[in-house]
């Protein structure tokens, strides 16, 4: 069994899960490419799965960070259901992590049958780096801007508590500096690569060479290859360039 038949079965409930953080458009690589959610919403479909939604708590407005990223759009034009994030869709939740113990988890992330993690490759001023392990920030309700001082260990307690069942690397258009919201066309650069995979960690080690970075310099990968979440060495993965 190939493609997305390998992840996906008929019937399921998939969640699809981009990084819509920020009013930006596609131009700025702030937010996963429209087009990348669309053709995974169409595969999803094709491998038989009953419904595909495709949601984010944003950090800035969530409307005109949905419409403006061009996700909406494109995810509706597919046949997705996409939900904007609202108060009574987060549920107080234990993670038991070192830094996030209990808190407010956005429930339709975690209640579909398969979780599709699509972060787009980009700098961030705290981390170096943001990718898939990240991304997970997303399923975060309350004053999560509280995590920074400890922004590494509560990476790692996210993608500890979140387990995808494939990540997607959206690394199209990359934001080279000043992320993680950019706003600048000229901090973005045409990349033309999209990594997919079931290891989160590899995703990211690959993913912030991209920026100029090493995996070394990314505090939260080492902390997720000690909790075996996945292997910094990408390079001894097999991988397969298409």
């Amino acid at each position: 069994m190939f493609g997305m038949k390998r992840f996906v079965s008929r019937g399921d409930i998939v969640a699809i899960k981009p990084n819509i953080g920020w009013d930006r458009m596609p131009i700025h690589a702030a937010n996963t490419n429209p087009l990348v959610v669309a053709e995974l919403v169409k595969l999803c479909f094709e491998a038989g799965a009953h419904r595909v939604v495709v949601t984010d708590a944003s950090c800035n407005e969530a409307n005109r960070s949905f419409q403006r990223s061009g996700i909406w759009r494109a995810a509706h034009a597919v046949d997705a259901t996409v939900i904007l994030p609202a108060a009574h869709r987060f549920r107080e939740m234990r993670l038991q992590g070192e830094v996030l113990d209990r808190w407010p988890i956005y429930t339709p992330l975690i209640e579909a049958d398969k979780v599709i993690n699509v972060p787009v490759a980009k700098h961030h001023n705290l981390a170096r780096y943001t990718g898939a392990m990240k991304n997970w920030y997303g399923v975060l309700g309350g004053r999560r801007n509280r995590l920074h001082q400890n922004i590494n260990v509560s990476i790692a307690d996210l993608a500890t508590f979140m387990r995808p069942t494939l990540t997607v690397l959206d690394a199209t258009r990359v934001l080279m500096r000043n992320g993680p919201q950019g706003g600048n066309v000229d901090d973005a650069r045409d990349v033309h690569q999209v990594i997919a995979t079931i290891d989160q960690v590899a995703a990211d080690a690959y993913g912030c060479t991209l920026i100029g970075e090493t995996p070394e310099r990314i505090d939260y990968l080492s902390l997720g290859q000690q909790r075996s979440l996945g292997q910094i060495d990408w390079r001894s993965l097999r991988h397969a360039e298409v």
